[in-house]
């Protein structure tokens, strides 16, 4: 069976992200760019569902601009086997990324989707569960286990109360959490070796999908600047800063 990983390139998780001055969006100038966190534990459980012998080719997808391809390349390091980029110059919002992975599943013919649940720069959290319902297909979010048995996989799900257990038929979509795996470690050889897999470029319009934005982002703002703490002698102090300054007991 196939799997489709879509992954997506944001700015580095140990850079500070810092605001454009015309507060137009985020400075991306010489800024070090990697793949999506949630998006690298999605490849990395793909990986290991291919090695126990359940799957038989791995599809690393992006969407975006040219620089897309290093993130696809990253992938291929790991393991992926091949990379489609659906290269385009506009934001590519969740919903038109659903719409992409429903245009790529009809022509793949996928049994499963892994996605990360959420992309550190927007925050959004919504592709996967869009792509699912334009496909028609189960969708278990958040998963932090995932056994593939044949038909149907066996998936720990990480929930507010816990955890929930269930078993979804395929082909599905799942969309991965922190604790599901640990990233391999790409090595020099591999990233070599990666580039030489095959990776297809394809135009949305190639694929029958609008990629207009939707929404609208008006202005980016920093985060406003937390106060620095106090030192409260006793219980008795605390409590009174609590109810006559915070005003919340």
């Amino acid at each position: 069976m196939k799997i489709l990983v879509p992954v997506k390139r944001v700015v580095d998780f140990n850079v500070k992200v810092r605001v454009k001055a015309d507060q137009s969006g985020v400075e991306l100038a010489n800024v070090k760019m990697s793949m999506n966190p949630f998006d690298e534990i999605a490849v990395e459980e793909a990986l290991k569902i291919k090695e126990a012998g359940k799957a038989t080719e791995v599809i690393a997808i992006s969407a975006g601009t040219a620089a897309c391809s290093e993130t696809l390349r990253t992938a291929m390091a790991m393991g992926a086997d091949r990379g489609i980029l659906v290269e385009t110059d506009v934001e590519v919002q969740p919903l038109a990324v659903a719409k992409l992975m429903k245009a790529i599943a009809a022509k793949e013919n996928p049994k499963l989707i892994i996605m990360g649940k959420q992309a550190i720069d927007d925050d959004s959290n919504q592709s996967g569960q869009m792509t699912a319902a334009l496909l028609g297909w189960p969708q278990a979010a958040f998963i932090s286990s995932i056994t593939v048995n044949g038909d149907s996989a066996d998936v720990t799900r990480e929930i507010d109360g816990g955890l929930e257990k269930l078993t979804i038929k395929l082909p599905a979509v799942a969309t991965t959490d922190l604790r599901l795996n640990e990233p391999r470690y790409v090595t020099l050889p591999n990233i070599m070796k990666a580039k030489k897999k095959p990776l297809e470029v394809l135009l949305p319009d190639a694929l029958g999908v609008d990629v207009t934005p939707r929404l609208k982002t008006l202005k980016f703002e920093e985060p406003a600047k937390r106060g620095a703490g106090v030192k409260v002698a006793d219980v008795k102090e605390l409590v009174a800063k609590l109810r006559n300054e915070a005003k919340v007991i």
